[in-house]
């Protein structure tokens, strides 16, 4: 099959070492952020933070939240040109929901007088919500959708990934404790330029299960 999509999508794949001398330009991290900003989320609930790593001094930071597992990702936080730390909000409220009532009242999409009646999509946040209010099996799902956006913008520009479960979340929330303000982390995603000659997963062929074992039309 021959289509941009298709090729962009064969193209991705996890890259395993970067080239730590090249950088994402600016213009491109630009559309990676407002795509970012534009992915889709469960009622538009957007419950989440995206702290971009750039500095060394953020870099390293990350560097020492491997101290204690996880190790073999290591390498990826001061090679790459940036990380990105995708947090949830593990405790989204009806507060929380009305920030985006009240956008879409200012961007237009919903009349003002018909604020209340706007808060009827948050009954599916309740029967997310655990009794002690941990809202975490919802929201953490969020940024998935936002981490699958992403990586399929990153293949568009021609720009290197590679997503990380492999962290230690307890210790990043400590490290970076003010920036998540609450807000947890469990996924981060390092983006740069592979290196050439020691990434090896860059010329290893594509494989998927067949179209006919994952999708089935009715």
């Amino acid at each position: 099959m021959t289509h941009p999509i298709i090729t962009d999508l064969t193209a991705r794949y996890t890259a395993k070492h970067y080239d730590e001398t090249k950088r994402i330009p600016k213009a491109d991290l630009d559309v990676i952020y407002e795509a970012m900003r534009l992915s889709a989320s469960s009622i538009n609930s957007q419950p989440w933070k995206f702290i971009v790593l750039e500095s060394d001094e953020a870099k390293q930071r990350m560097h020492e939240s491997f101290s204690n597992m996880f190790q073999f990702n290591q390498h990826h936080m001061k090679a790459a040109s940036h990380i990105i730390l995708f947090a949830h909000n593990p405790a989204y409220t009806r507060e929380d929901y009305a920030k985006v009532v009240d956008k879409d009242i200012i961007e237009g999409r919903t009349p003002a007088e018909n604020r209340e009646q706007a808060f009827g999509a948050f009954a599916f946040v309740d029967l997310n919500t655990g009794e002690d209010g941990d809202t975490s099996a919802w929201t953490q799902s969020q940024t998935y959708l936002a981490l699958g956006n992403t990586l399929h913008v990153l293949a568009r520009l021609g720009i290197d990934s590679t997503t990380m479960e492999g962290i230690d979340s307890e210790l990043v929330g400590e490290i970076f404790k003010e920036e998540l303000g609450g807000y947890h982390c469990s996924v981060a995603l390092a983006m740069g330029y592979h290196h050439s000659d020691s990434d090896y997963n860059a010329s290893l062929p594509k494989s998927r299960l067949a179209i006919q074992d994952v999708l089935q039309v009715l």
